[in-house]
């Protein structure tokens, strides 16, 4: 049962090929983290939690560092603590419960 297959047509090419010219180094780039989750979202979750009622221990990560605080409430830019602190919003990073 043999059969002729019929030969296959292929354009000639006629330029010259540069493939893979430009390469990806990924540890050469600034290794930023990626999240997945909005900052905004796990600050609404920290107070919707059944568990907050006047205060939570946090750890906050900023651009510039990182420190624990404990987190009495919120306004529309920032994050206010128990020692009379106000950690603006836009300059955390991370931010998660400590138990």
């Amino acid at each position: 049962m043999k059969k002729d297959l019929p030969s296959v047509f292929s354009n000639p090419i006629e330029k010259e090929i540069k493939n893979n010219t430009e390469y990806y180094y990924g540890s050469l780039k600034n290794n930023t983290l990626v999240r997945e989750k909005n900052i905004m979202q796990e600050i609404n979750h920290i107070f919707s939690s059944k568990d907050f009622v006047y205060k939570k221990q946090i750890r906050v990560t900023t651009i510039d560092n990182s420190f624990d605080v404990t987190l009495v409430g919120r306004n529309s830019s920032s994050l206010l603590t128990l020692d009379n602190k106000s950690i603006p919003i836009s300059s955390i990073t991370d931010i998660e419960v400590i138990d």
